[in-house]
């Protein structure tokens, strides 16, 4: 897949997943080019149901298949984020301040990659984590490989 049929597949998606008064938490391909799993997460506050998921799911490959944009053979998966949801924009950095996370980053940071502990927030392009064991963290919201809020049992 080029970058402008990935365009054109987020817009789609988006689309379909705002008119239905959802928020599209991410996207993403994962496998082989040629037969590939094309994952979508999906929210609303209270959490999302089977039919939220049904009917992004129907409307997503319907349209896929009017606009011709996927050769290849692909499965559609659509869910919610899970109660371990990924942080994927800044937005979700503020949303969630206040929460336990588990973060990677992509270069060293106070010595280390891999950080836990409870979400500052985001000031500016920094993501603030009083992470265990470190202190106060500041982490450059490039750099973040992965974020997740980490479930407390």
């Amino acid at each position: 897949m080029n970058d402008l049929d990935r365009e054109a597949i987020g817009k789609i998606i988006e689309r379909v997943v705002v008119r239905e008064g959802l928020e599209l938490v991410h996207w993403e391909m994962a496998g082989p080019r040629s037969n590939f799993v094309l994952r979508i997460y999906i929210d609303k506050p209270g959490g999302v149901d089977h039919g939220d998921c049904e009917r992004v799911s129907n409307q997503v490959g319907t349209l896929f298949d009017v606009e011709d944009l996927i050769e290849a053979h692909y499965t559609l998966e659509v869910s919610s984020p899970g109660i371990e949801r990924g942080l994927y924009k800044p937005a979700d950095y503020r949303r969630f301040a206040g929460e336990r996370i588990r973060l990677r980053s992509s270069e060293l940071v106070a010595g280390q990659r891999n950080f836990r502990g409870k979400l500052l927030g985001i000031e500016g392009d920094r993501v603030q984590l009083d992470a265990d064991g470190v202190g106060r963290v500041e982490i450059p919201y490039e750099k973040i490989a992965k974020a997740n809020i980490e479930f407390e049992f």
